[in-house]
This record gives C-alpha cells, structure tokens and sequence, in this order.
C-alpha cells in the first residue's frame, strides 16, 4: 500500500508486531534486493495467488526481498505479486492511527469476520505502489484482524486499527486479486487511472506489454 498524500494494546493470542522495528526491517532489508514493481494491468495482479506451502529459505529470501522493495517504493506495506511473485504472502512497515509503528509478515493471509460493534467504516484516501500516483476515498472498516502463517509455518494473528487496519485489508485484498481501485465506483477507478496516467511514478515499475 502506498503512504497517505500526507503523511493497541495487544491481547495475547496476537503476535506483537511492534517491538524492535527498526532492527528486524533493517535486518530483512539489507538482506533483499529491491524489485521493480507491478502495475495495474499485470495479469499477476488480478488473480487470486498460490498459497504457500514451503516455509523454506526461499520463502524468506522473498520476504526480504520484499521488505528492500518497500522501502525503495516508500510504501507501507507489499504483497508478493506486486513484485510478480505468485504466493500468498505480504510484508508491512506500517503506523496506526495512534503512532505506534508495526512490522511484520503474513502468509496465507485471511481477514476475520468483525463482529457488527467493530464495523466502523473510515472512508479515509487510499493509494496503492501498483497504481502510482493515484488516490481515492474508499470505505474500511478501522479494525481489521488478519489470521495466517509466519515464514516458518506458525499460525499467527495480526490486528490493527486506522490506517494499519487499513493497510491489513489493502493487503490481503491484492492476494485475493484485488486492487483498491476495484472496490470503486466507475467514474472513481476511471478518475484514479487518469491520476496514474497523468503521474510518474517515484520507484521503478514493469511495463505492462
């Protein structure tokens, strides 16, 4: 996902995903090498992924792969096929709306149903590393709750809120084939793809043939 135009307490079943940020990003990143990334158009883009089913050392080599690729892109968060990868996993390097910073990996991802108390739709702006340049109002819900694996296979929860949240479901979106632009309105996706049309992208992008 794409940092904004401008710029939890955590209950026991979830991982903590907010300690020591700065040293596991840094680690993973100097690790990757950074990849171009994919833009809307990319068949990789509009289908659903594989599901991961080897925790191996190339699984994690693509994780710090995508950390690297994050961060040339000044995103907040990646999925695997937005670097051409068709696997089920995401990385982030997100801030909620609280300030707090949380890092972290999530394969297999699947958002858990909310309870109707916690549905409370923020229609905040959206932007994506995979239609650069654009953004567009779009309506989530600001508490999100992300179930899956880490790279070695463990089961994990990840939760967040505001713009986490938000990053969670962007995110676990594009595994499932789905941009941000497809929960829009035609005449809202048309006016984010002329944004896009009309921008240059800031990081190194594959052309689409």
């Amino acid at each position: 996902m794409a940092q904004q135009d401008t710029e939890q307490s955590v209950n026991s079943e979830f991982i903590v995903d907010t300690e020591d940020c700065e040293e596991r990003e840094l680690a993973h990143r100097e690790r990757g090498t950074s990849r171009p990334i994919t833009v809307v158009g990319n068949p990789v883009l509009h289908r659903e992924c594989q599901d991961v089913t080897e925790f191996d050392d190339k699984l994690a080599e693509l994780i710090d792969d995508m950390f690297a690729s994050q961060r040339t892109a000044e995103g907040v968060g990646l999925a695997a096929n937005q670097i051409g990868v068709d696997l089920k996993v995401f990385v982030y390097d997100c801030m909620d709306d609280e300030g707090v910073r949380h890092v972290g990996h999530v394969c297999n991802p699947v958002l858990e149903d909310l309870p109707a108390d916690r549905r409370v739709l923020d229609d905040s702006n959206e932007g994506c590393l995979s239609v650069p340049t654009a953004y567009a109002p779009l309506a989530r819900p600001d508490y999100a709750v992300v179930s899956g694996q880490d790279m070695k296979g463990n089961p994990i929860r990840v939760q967040g809120t505001g713009y986490f949240a938000r990053c969670l479901q962007h995110e676990t979106d594009h595994l499932y084939g789905q941009l941000y632009i497809d929960r829009l309105s035609k005449r809202e996706r048309r006016d984010a793809l002329r944004q896009m049309e009309e921008g240059t992208p800031r990081y190194p992008v594959v052309a689409n043939d």
